[in-house]
């Protein structure tokens, strides 16, 4: 395909469509980077490896699962051309955004709770490592929960039609990658002691 072709309108969304792709890539070679550490330390010898993941990261998980869900089915009920019910399920999507991040604090309150912080004292590298990959994450959320508010103020305002769904792809696109990324992330923190 040549990317030269097709209307001004076609190459600007190939364009930002390929912009949001660099930036995806460019994050998973950061967490990659933040996970082969997290491997590498594990030869320490003060590496935890009895340690259990908070129960709020559990939680996280399915409210960030099922929030792609309902950003899914705000782009259908969309292209049906039904402004309340993608409204109501964009405004759903905001809500389990905000208690995925509500849930992680709470993780690290736990975390805190049994003893250990980000650093000082009552530190340990485990710990320190989690506490990074999963902020890291949610500050990656809260961008794009600031895209959700953008796409809702621009629904709002009527900006998106059936055939003009640009701004709401690329947001859900980050959207559903943000979630793939902390099912991956929870899975390797689970599994890899």
């Amino acid at each position: 395909m040549d990317l030269t072709q097709g209307t001004q309108e076609e190459k600007n969304s190939r364009a930002k469509k390929m912009m949001l792709w660099f930036g995806i890539i460019s994050l998973v070679m950061t967490f990659a980077g933040w996970t082969s550490a997290y491997i590498v330390s594990k030869s320490r010898p003060d590496w935890l490896h009895d340690f259990e993941l908070p129960n709020a990261f559990m939680v996280s998980l399915f409210i960030i699962i099922v929030s792609s869900v309902t950003f899914i089915l705000a782009k259908r009920a969309l292209k049906k051309d039904n402004r309340s019910q993608t409204m109501f399920l964009l405004m759903l999507t905001l809500a389990l955004g905000l208690g995925f991040v509500y849930n992680q604090f709470q993780g690290f309150g736990e975390i805190i709770g049994r003893g250990f912080h980000f650093t000082g004292p009552t530190s340990n590298i485990t710990m320190t490592f989690i506490f990074v990959i999963a902020f890291m994450h949610i500050l990656h959320v809260v961008v794009g929960l600031i895209c959700l508010l953008v796409v809702i103020y621009n629904h709002f305002k009527q900006k998106y039609t059936p055939a003009n769904l640009l701004g709401f792809e690329l947001a859900a696109t980050f959207w559903h990658f943000l979630d793939v990324l902390w099912v991956l992330l929870f899975l390797f923190l689970y599994f890899f002691r």
